[in-house]
């Protein structure tokens, strides 16, 4: 069960003009499930994408990143079930078949096509249940399918990721709405997690490709569930311009900002709810790292935490065994650090400084946080004003049997 996370209100996912979205039944790897995804773009829409930085990348990452080189994005297309994955030069041809049926289907271009992927590695993606399902999407498209399409790019979730934000551009409205998925092989590098954002605001190329990689950077790389990069991480967002306002051109103006806070608000909300439906996860905890001397230093001690074995198996059992907190911020590889001069809490508890246990620490105390579905872990290096926030979650029993099981 997925820690203090529901699924979402389809009522409540926003339609994005210039948007629509359609899914099937096409089964790629199981039966009567939503695997197909088709998502169709209006011509003049903007997008910008971000992928995994793992070598092994997949073909469709490998075909994505020819396409937006080649012509402007009008579809997207999404499977699970099977990554398309140390596939080879067979995996390539699959991942251009799906586009050119796809662009058969909407009257466009294959290059106008987009593939993702998402799935069990090292297995042959077939063609033949996207073509006969990728029919299926294109005449069901529609504005108000968000919670199917969320539904229709899941694996091993357990509950489907959506939001969606309303804001004021130049007292316009603009609507934004994104689905993602993921619960396992979770520690985006982003230069098996999918994320995908629309919103019909009118920005400028330059403008979004800067956005993406602003927001990118504040939710889908500040997450780890078991500290494993994916083959097949990608972050789409397209921006329709049918909102009607001026068009942004920078980020450093008022509505450039008041748009990047919304993206970055949404595209955390969706990093966090992969990270509360991470495979098995009991405990939801953010780990907040300040006085450092650079963002970076305070992320390689808060990653050293999230992806520590022994510090997450620890809050499964909610035992405050808390000295593998302090084993991992020493081997964080920050090497001067000067131990006396660091605090650690959790939640409101002081747990140590002055390089030991606080005085007035009680393992009873430490207990009572750790019971908790959501914890914080603060630290306080000492050196610098740098801050920087992570989150992950525990390792259960089922994380374990959920991954021995997975292709079962």
């Amino acid at each position: 069960m997925a820690v203090g996370l529901s699924p979402p209100d389809p009522a409540a996912l926003l339609p994005v003009p210039g948007v629509r979205l359609g899914v099937a039944e096409a089964g790629i790897r199981k039966a009567n499930r939503k695997d197909l995804l088709l998502v169709e773009l209006a011509e003049g829409s903007r997008v910008a994408a971000v992928y995994t930085r793992n070598r092994f990348c997949a073909a469709p990452v490998l075909v994505g990143r020819e396409h937006r080189a080649r012509a402007p994005t009008r579809a997207w297309l999404v499977n699970t079930g099977i990554a398309n994955a140390g596939t080879g030069d067979a995996g390539l041809a699959v991942a251009r078949a799906s586009c050119a049926v796809t662009a058969r289907a909407l009257g466009i271009r294959p290059e106008q096509v987009l593939p993702f992927s998402t799935g069990v590695i090292l297995e042959p993606l077939p063609i033949e249940p996207i073509e006969r399902g990728v029919p299926v999407c294109a005449a069901n498209l529609a504005p108000d399918r968000w919670a199917d399409a969320a539904q229709a790019i899941m694996t091993t979730d357990t509950v489907p990721k959506a939001a969606s934000r309303r804001i004021a551009i130049a007292g316009v409205p603009v609507t934004l709405t994104g689905i993602a998925k993921g619960a396992g092989m979770i520690r985006p590098d982003m230069a098996t997690l999918l994320a995908f954002l629309c919103t019909d605001a009118d920005i400028a190329q330059p403008a979004l490709d800067e956005l993406i990689r602003i927001a990118v950077d504040e939710s889908f790389n500040a997450i780890s569930v078991d500290g494993d990069t994916s083959t097949n991480d990608s972050f789409v967002m397209a921006a329709t311009a049918r909102a009607g306002h001026s068009r942004i051109d920078t980020l450093d103006s008022a509505d450039g900002r008041a748009l990047s806070a919304a993206v970055v608000d949404l595209a955390r909300e969706l990093a966090c709810a992969i990270v509360r439906d991470g495979e098995g996860a009991t405990k939801f905890i953010t780990i907040d790292v300040g006085g450092g001397r650079s963002r970076e230093e305070c992320r390689k001690v808060a990653y050293a935490i999230a992806h520590s074995p022994l510090v997450k198996t620890a809050f499964f059992a909610s035992d405050p065994n808390l000295g593998r907190i302090l084993c991992a911020i020493g081997y964080a590889g920050v090497d001067d650090l000067d131990v006396q001069s660091i605090r650690l809490w959790l939640d409101d508890v002081l747990v140590a400084e002055h390089g030991g246990r606080a005085a007035a620490y009680t393992e009873a105390e430490g207990q009572r946080v750790m019971r908790a579905e959501d914890i914080t872990i603060r630290i306080d290096l000492a050196r610098g004003p740098a801050q920087a926030t992570v989150w992950t979650c525990d390792l259960s029993y089922d994380y374990v049997k959920i991954n021995a099981e997975y292709r079962s």
